[in-house]
């Protein structure tokens, strides 16, 4: 939900009464540490001088009738309130809006006096740590417009009696741990507009009445365990711009209506179990720029509609249901897209090629049959690109010859039959975007390339490949760099001694290649490293004695020349 913004009023002929500044001190006292800075300016005998940060009063009574506290909006975790919610804010009784959102740890539960706030139309209390189960009371509040619950611990039912906010035009209970169904009761909300139980645990059919909500905009029941069909009435929404259902276990074909949802832009149904065709009527969706069915058990074959079809399409993904489609559709090929996914489609020959590449940011054509195709050519013109995966694929190509678009961040290209050197996709131009490459198991040669100060690399899995020489003491220039996979190559030498100015390592794999030396004790000043495996090197003396190394399970140092030191036997 979108922050609400709430201002002090300048003009106050009267002070707050004493009854509102208790209520308010009494919500502070239960706050014990405000990292926000916020309630610090709780001080003083009048709440409503404009000095009270989140107060708004009324300028005629000195009523409070606004509470609002908003965490930042940019997740940083060192601002936060700690502290349970006062029971002492239900006496203020001409409270319209009660906002407490973002503050990461307020626990406990909601007050069962809050229902005592009938003047409540906006309740807002997103993104804390609230727990136990939603109070069915709060069915009382009869003038509330917005419950915002989400983001929060809550458990058990959706009470029923929710159903008596007949004017409730926002609902989003989503990101919590909510059980049983959807209830029955909430068939009157004929003013919804915005309707989110996303993220939790509900089960049971998606519910016929959702077609009643004729104001409905935005509708997410995503990641939960829905069951059943869905109801062709959700197709007679005439404002729903977003739908999204994805994660459920919805079953049977999506309903032909479908198309009668005229203003829709984006449809996300992926990961569930939906089988049949995709309907023809999809193709009038004029609106749609976002269609995502990737997951479920659709089969062949696509409309020929869509070739001429949803005009404002850009992102789509049918990734991983049955389709055989043998070649990218030339529709496709054609269209001005920004993110492609085909993975897993049955696909093969040559690699595609897209007519108007510079607008591609994403392409997932991974676990099809492409066997060929120029690799440097394919990547012509794609200006935009942001992510390539073409893993699980049976490329046979010079990977020497990559010429990568430079904004790339990650490259997926596992599990193909690539050969030549790394040295070219590694160059300089690329890597201070470049976060994630993947290029394990092929038939990659060469050495280890050098890395330059500035790199952003956070994963680097070379495993599975014919990969040779040294480690680089340049590697402790990847200082973003969290997980790095060099097993199963032909490394000799030292691992480097500065390996260990790579702070933010969380896992680390050279087993299987012909490491001598010692492992560096410099890694022990690495914190949150979770795996580390050195298996069937030639590595000799005493493993780093200090947690993890010491506690790591003793396969981890197995097959060595003479490795010793908790968890194997003493050293001598």
């Amino acid at each position: 939900m979108e922050g609400i913004a709430l201002q002090t009023s300048s003009s106050r002929p009267v002070f707050c009464p004493e009854s509102d500044r208790v209520s308010l001190l009494g919500f502070k006292a239960k706050i014990w540490r405000d990292t926000t800075g916020i309630l610090s300016s709780w001080v003083g005998a009048d709440c409503c001088g404009g000095d009270w940060e989140g107060i708004q009063c009324n300028p005629r009574t000195g009523r409070v009738i606004g509470l609002a506290l908003q965490g930042p909006q940019d997740r940083d975790d060192s601002l936060y309130m700690k502290g349970t919610l006062s029971p002492s804010l239900s006496a203020l009784q001409f409270l319209e809006v009660l906002v407490i959102s973002g503050m990461k740890y307020i626990g406990g539960p909601i007050p069962e006096s809050f229902t005592k706030l009938t003047n409540l139309n906006q309740l807002v209390l997103e993104g804390n740590a609230l727990e136990g189960p939603i109070p069915p009371a709060l069915g009382q509040l009869p003038l509330l417009k917005i419950l915002s619950l989400n983001g929060n611990r809550f458990e058990g039912r959706i009470p029923p009696t929710l159903g008596n906010l007949h004017g409730l035009n926002q609902m989003n209970l989503g990101n919590n741990f909510l059980t049983g169904q959807v209830p029955s009761t909430f068939k009157i909300f004929r003013g919804l507009q915005n309707f989110d139980l996303s993220n939790n645990l509900l089960s049971g059919p998606l519910p016929d009445f959702l077609g009643s909500f004729q104001n409905l905009t935005f509708l997410d029941l995503s990641n939960n365990q829905l069951s059943g069909q869905m109801p062709n009435s959700i197709c007679s929404l005439p404002n729903l711009l977003d739908l999204s259902l994805s994660n459920n276990k919805l079953t049977g074909r999506i309903p032909n209506q479908i198309g009668g949802l005229k203003a829709l832009s984006t449809l996300s149904l992926s990961g569930n179990n939906l089988t049949g065709q995709i309907p023809v009527s999809i193709s009038r969706l004029q609106k749609l720029w976002y269609l995502n069915l990737s997951r479920n058990a659709l089969t062949d074959p696509l409309p020929v509609t869509l070739a001429s079809g949803l005009p404002s399409l850009l992102l789509f993904d049918l990734s991983y249901n049955n389709f055989h489609l043998g070649a990218v559709p030339d529709w496709i090929c054609k269209r001005r897209l920004t993110d492609v996914g085909l993975a897993g489609c049955r696909l093969k020959g040559a690699l595609p090629s897209f007519l108007k590449p510079d607008a591609l940011t994403s392409i997932d054509l991974s676990d099809n049959e492409f066997a060929g195709g120029e690799i440097s050519k394919f990547f012509t013109n794609m200006t935009s690109l942001q992510k390539i995966n073409l893993s699980n694929n049976q490329l046979r190509l010079d990977v020497s010859k990559i010429k990568a678009p430079d904004g790339l961040t990650s490259i997926d290209l596992h599990s193909n039959q690539l050969f030549g050197s790394l040295s070219g996709l590694l160059k300089n131009g690329t890597n201070s975007y470049l976060e994630t490459l993947d290029i394990s198991n092929n038939q990659i040669t060469g050495e280890v390339p050098q890395f330059s100060e500035g790199t952003g690399l956070k994963t680097l899995i070379l495993s599975s490949n014919k990969i040779s020489g040294q480690i680089p003491n340049s590697i402790s220039n990847l200082a973003g760099l969290e997980k790095l996979d060099i097993s199963r190559n032909l490394i000799k030498g030292a691992i480097p001694e500065n390996i260990g100015q790579l702070q933010k390592l969380q896992w680390l794999d050279v087993s299987i290649n012909g490491l001598t030396g010692k492992i560096p004790n410099s890694l022990l000043g690495i914190k949150g490293i979770k795996h580390v495996n050195f298996r069937a090197n030639r590595l000799c003396g005493e493993i780093p004695q200090g947690r993890p190394y010491n506690i790591f399970p003793t396969a981890a140092y197995a097959h060595n020349l003479c490795l010793c030191g908790k968890p194997l036997l003493p050293c001598k």
